[in-house]
């Protein structure tokens, strides 16, 4: 039988890319590790996520206070609990919009870096595989570009994206287009 996940790195996040969630459940079983899955698509701001999460991962009561107990759910109170074998995690359709902008999406994968390495410390596999999503404006909103007819612009779907994706889809982002010269 091939090795689950003998390619990803035992202590690491990072983007789902090649992996299905699916998959990922199945190598957590075959490995003995824990997975712990959490869909944002509906978190509209940090509370959300951070109470997604929460929930969805079943963790104590009071982790979804803020970044730092989402941590120390994550890290001590699960140390303290028994000895752990290892983790599979995924957050999925992680937002991205004005209300969980770039900078709050980097403090939550931050948290979960920063717990990768708790984990590694201990010896303990801690893989966390992301996605972002994207939300379309709102049903029966139209969208005018000169010479085109305004139609109402899908928002039924979210659309996952790279991180690669998301540095290059704004013309602004000048530190990107300068350093691919």
């Amino acid at each position: 039988m091939d090795t689950p996940l003998r390619t990803v790195r035992t202590n690491i996040v990072q983007s789902i890319r090649a992996h299905r969630v699916s998959e990922l459940q199945t190598a957590a079983e075959q490995l003995g590790h824990h997975f712990l899955y959490a869909n944002l698509a509906k978190a509209a701001a940090k509370q959300d996520v951070l109470d997604l999460i929460n929930g969805q991962y079943t963790l104590a009561a009071n982790s979804n206070k803020n970044f730092d107990s989402l941590y120390d759910a994550m890290t001590d109170t699960l140390h303290k609990s028994g000895p752990q074998t290892g983790f599979v995690v995924v957050l999925e359709h992680i937002p991205s919009h004005a209300k969980f902008d770039k900078e709050a999406r980097e403090q939550l994968l931050d948290i979960f870096r920063d717990t990768a390495d708790y984990w590694s410390d201990r010896k303990v596999p801690f893989r966390c595989f992301y996605s972002f999503s994207v939300a379309r404006a709102s049903t029966g909103e139209t969208i005018s570009i000169e010479g085109s007819t305004d139609e109402p612009m899908p928002t039924d779907k979210l659309v996952d994206i790279s991180p690669m994706a998301l540095r290059m889809s704004s013309p602004f982002n000048a530190g990107y287009w300068l350093s691919a010269a």
